[in-house]
């Protein structure tokens, strides 16, 4: 049973929590375009990014999404922006599927790159306040593309104002320490270890 004085202290911590809460954000004014890095084995990496780009959708932020290895999937993420959606957020579907199903190193490459341009010019369109590369780090993983090369561009040609996000397992040392915001999904359980296959509304 709560007794009169078990709510007077927690009254009182709680309000040297906000009070020490309130201290600190007011310090925290500024505001620029993050790079913002999914990765780790773990499940929710492009989930954490296409909840992103509907926080965009919202608030009425231009937006896109360019994938660039599950793009030949039929997504539920795809289906509501391209039917709902399409003014507010471009969707480019550039990958041809996992490098094991393709089994075509140029062809992935290839496939890289036009993922990669495609990116550039919806990064350098100051009118685009968001822009998910999703599961490119597994293209910088294989080197289909130069992380040099990607590296520089975010660092000199990304608009100041502009959120980019890059989501996908092994994220290369170099993008992580640019980037603004880092998060390792780690993984603990999974269904498909159990002979759970992909299912929709959870995967795709």
């Amino acid at each position: 049973m709560t007794t009169r004085d078990d709510v007077t202290r927690h009254a009182q911590k709680m309000a040297k929590k906000k009070a020490a809460r309130d201290k600190i954000m007011a310090t925290k004014s500024g505001e620029k375009g993050l790079i913002i890095v999914h990765t780790g084995a773990g499940k929710g990496k492009s989930s954490a990014g296409f909840g992103m780009i509907l926080r965009c959708i919202a608030h009425e932020m231009p937006s896109a999404v360019v994938q660039f290895i599950k793009g030949a999937w039929d997504t539920g993420e795809r289906r509501l922006i391209e039917t709902h959606f399409g003014h507010l957020c471009q969707f480019h579907a550039m990958g041809e599927g996992f490098t094991w199903e393709t089994q075509d190193k140029e062809r992935d490459i290839a496939a890289a790159r036009r993922g990669w341009e495609k990116a550039k010019e919806l990064i350098r369109d100051p009118e685009i306040r968001m822009v998910l590369l999703d599961e490119i780090n597994i293209a910088l993983r294989y080197d289909y593309l130069p992380i040099d090369e990607v590296i520089a561009f975010l660092q000199e040609e990304k608009p100041p104002m502009t959120h980019v996000v890059l989501t996908g397992r092994n994220a290369r040392p170099e993008l992580i320490e640019i980037a603004d915001l880092v998060t390792e999904m780690t993984l603990v359980k999974h269904p498909f270890r159990a002979g759970i296959k992909a299912q929709k509304g959870v995967e795709f």
